[in-house]
Formats: structure tokens, C-alpha cells, sequence
């Protein structure tokens, strides 16, 4: 019987198994180091808040895995080779294959700062981060000060995290504006604003130039570019993530930044897949980045390859780009592409509400006027409508006489899409 094993239990790896499942009888191994069963990794930062318990975090319970024959081996894979089909574990055992899937995730960036491996200074993705939080950062009374270094939505979650402990926080943005090099002034502005009313501290234009040690080995204090020393107990290294793929350099599996996919999730070697975080797209879609960390390509490759495996093969294909978060209590989608810096060929429309806690931009073609895109915050907008909207190349005058279709949102009362409305004939007629 044909053998697959998943290197990695998040939602690629897991939704790879449970289709290879659906779709055939082959054994099935699946392997982390991280965690014995599955878990919401999204949901990590309620348990250290205290809304749930880590057991709540796990979608299936653990009589799943063996009711549907899914091999659950908790381990380090620390060599892949490829020739024998064949992984070496840190404990010295090992396990051969027929189809390997290569799920690994991510770890935090590291950028060789002075003193990043001090005690105290963490990143946070796995559980193994969130084990660390509770030892570096228990209460107010053991960390002191938190600095994080890093201004996108892992940042945000830790600062919001800290606070719930009544811990001071100090967010240490090399962009003029928070998350800017991702959001256009307007949302960047809005976002800025709303973090210094939770009364966490925004330095900007600043980067992390040293994390300075105690006598004990653990950090005491940071400075920053501009030669400011920040006393803290934490240090929370939020710079973005990069492909946990190390493991995999002497196995000769392709590797750039992640590993070399085609858009079959094919690497170099035969019967050799990658999914998720760690993947790097030879093809990528449309103006998609060859590496995307979001759960929801994940999912998407984890449908695919296991098609592919099963004898039906299936590329890839993410569709119109999406994603949504909190940034504390607001709201944040986006579907399409904005960019920070409009392209030469798209216009972008901003509108914001006077409560500075909700505003939309939609970019569009200067030319033909179809939508490219939309950011909303405060906002909840229907994923299908936009999905479809934009795949039809819908002109933005339409997506404005139509939005009051798209909500879903109970709080979003119909006067705002007039407000809207109103303000978006009143730039353009202006304009034109």
C-alpha cells in the first residue's frame, strides 16, 4: 500500500491528509515536532488572554486520527533523504515513504542583530512561542516593558496580548506610518492612530539596532537606530516569517527562498510535494508573491496536491487574492490588489468615517474603470461578492451602486453607503 508522509501538522499539511483520506485508502503519516494533534494556530493569542484553553484550540477530537487512519507521529525530522525515501528523526529513528509532502511552515525572521538569542526574546508562531510568553511575560510585575520589533499583524497580536496583562508595550515601525509598507497613508494613518489610543507605543522611522544583555544572559534593554535605549523584559521579534525549510539543505530538493514549487505543487523530485508557508511558487498567479503565509492557501494547496496524488492531478490556482485580520477591535479585509504607492495605470478612491474607525479605498483601471480592488476596516463586506466582482472586471461606479449588496455587517447601517456614494461622485466629477 502506498505510503504518504506529511511533513507538518498545521492547515496544509492537515488538509492534505484528511482529502487523501476522503479520496483513497493509503497509509498516511503525519509528523511534527510542534504539536501532537492539529490546532488553530490563529487562535494562540486567546488562550494567553485567556478566552479559552489550548485544548479548545484543536478543531477534531483525538479519537479523529485513528477512527480515520491517519498516523500521528510526534518528532524533529532533521534529514530528508530522497533517494532512499527515507527521514531521519532527531531521536535517531526513521521513516520511509512513497509520496512525501513537505508542510513545514514558517519560523520568526532573524536579521543577525546583537544579542537576538537572549533569554527573553521570542518570536511567536507555534505553541512552543506561546509556552515561552507565559514564562517571559506572566504579568506586569515580571515584564516590566515589552519592545516589539515590527509593525505587521503578528506585531499588533502580541501588543494586544501584552496589554490584556496590563503590560507596556513599545513597537519599534521602520515605516513612516504603521504597516506601511502594506497599506496605502490613509488606512496606515487610521490604524497609527488607533493603536495609540490602546496606549501602545508607536516609534516611527525606528528599527531595532541592539538587544542588550543583563548579567544573567537575558535581555534587559534595546537601542534603537536613532541611539534611544529602551529598558524592557521582552523582546518580541515580529519582523515577518520565513520558510522553516533548513532541514531540507542537503536533501536536493530545490530551495530558494522556500521550496521550489510548480504550480502542481511539484518540486524537483519526483513524488515530492510542498504545500503552505514554506512553498515558494515558480508561477505565481497574477501579482500573488511567490511565498504566502495565510491559512487559507494552505488550505487551498492541501485540496490540490492531494488530487494530484490520488490520481486526478490539479494545479494550484488561488483566485483572487483575500485576506482579513484585527487589528485590536477593528476589522480589517481586503480582496484584490491596493497597493501603498498606486500604480501608474490605477486610480484608488478613499473614503472615512468621521469617527476615524472605519474607512474603504477601492482601486480601480484608470482606463476602463474595473475594479482591482478594495481595503476595508471597521467594514465587513461579503468575500463572495468581492470574489466575483473582481473576477468580472465590475466598473468601480457599479461596485458603488452596489455595495449596500455586499455587507453583512449589522453595525454598517445603509446611510454610510450614501456618505460614501456622495463622496465618491463629489472626488471624480471634481477630478474629471
Amino acid at each position: 500500500m502506498k505510503h504518504i508522509a506529511i511533513i507538518g501538522n498545521g492547515i496544509a499539511g492537515i488538509t492534505a491528509a484528511r482529502h487523501i483520506r476522503k479520496l483513497s485508502d493509503y497509509k498516511i503519516t503525519v509528523i511534527s515536532a510542534e504539536s501532537e494533534y492539529f490546532f488553530s494556530r490563529t487562535a494562540l493569542m486567546y488562550v494567553y488572554m485567556g478566552h479559552m484553553k489550548f485544548e479548545h484550540t484543536q478543531p477534531y477530537e483525538n479519537w479523529f486520527w485513528e477512527k480515520n487512519n491517519i498516523q500521528l507521529k510526534h518528532g524533529f525530522v532533521k534529514e530528508v533523504n530522497t533517494e532512499n525515501k527515507r527521514l531521519l528523526f532527531e531521536d535517531g529513528s526513521d521513516l520511509t515513504y512513497d509520496d512525501l509532502i513537505i508542510a513545514s511552515g514558517s519560523k520568526p525572521n532573524k536579521f543577525g542583530w546583537p544579542g537576538e538569542n537572549l533569554k527573553g526574546v521570542q518570536g511567536l508562531y507555534s505553541k512552543q512561542d506561546l509556552e515561552l510568553l507565559e514564562e517571559n511575560a506572566p504579568n506586569n510585575e515580571v515584564c516590566k516593558r515589552a519592545v516589539i520589533v515590527g509593525g505587521g499583524l503578528i506585531g499588533i497580536e502580541l501588543a494586544e496580548m501584552l496589554r490584556t496583562r496590563n503590560i507596556p508595550v513599545t513597537m519599534l515601525v521602520r515605516d513612516r506610518y504603521f504597516w506601511g509598507s502594506v497599506l496605502p497613508e490613509g488606512e496606515a494613518k487610521l490604524i497609527g492612530n488607533h493603536i495609540k489610543d490602546h496606549h501602545i507605543e508607536l516609534k516611527l522611522n525606528t528599527q531595532l539596532k541592539e538587544i542588550v544583555s543583563d548579567e544573567n544572559g537575558r535581555a534587559s534593554a534595546i537601542i534603537t537606530s536613532e541611539g534611544e535605549k529602551i529598558e524592557c523584559n521582552l523582546v518580541g521579534l515580529t519582523a515577518g516569517v520565513r520558510p522553516s525549510i533548513d532541514f531540507l539543505n542537503d536533501s536536493g530538493i530545490e530551495l530558494g527562498k522556500g521550496v521550489k514549487v510548480n504550480k502542481y505543487l511539484e518540486t524537483n523530485i519526483p513524488n515530492v510535494y510542498a504545500i503552505g508557508d514554506c512553498a515558494e511558487q515558480l508561477e505565481p498567479t497574477g501579482f500573488r508573491k511567490p511565498v504566502e503565509a495565510v491559512w487559507y492557501t494552505g488550505r487551498m494547496m492541501g485540496e490540490a496536491v492531494a488530487q494530484t496524488i490520488c490520481g486526478n492531478k490539479m494545479a494550484y490556482r488561488p483566485g483572487v487574492w483575500f485576506n482579513s485580520a484585527k487589528f485590536l477591535d477593528i476589522e480589517y479585509q481586503t480582496y484584490g490588489w491596493v497597493w501603498a504607492k498606486p500604480q501608474d495605470y490605477e486610480q484608488q478612491f478613499y473614503w472615512e468615517h468621521p469617527d476615524g474607525k472605519k474607512c474603504i479605498r477601492i482601486s480601480f483601471h484608470k482606463e476602463n474603470h474595473a475594479i482591482l480592488g478594495i481595503n476595508t476596516f471597521g467594514i465587513r463586506l461579503s468575500h463572495e461578492k468581492f470574489d466575483k466582482w473582481i473576477s468580472e472586471e465590475k466598473s468601480v461606479e457599479f461596485v458603488i451602486e452596489n455595495l449596500h449588496k455586499a455587507h453583512f455587517d449589522p453595525e454598517f447601517y445603509k446611510k454610510h453607503y450614501s456618505a460614501i456614494k456622495k463622496s465618491f461622485d463629489n472626488q471624480f466629477q471634481l477630478a474629471n
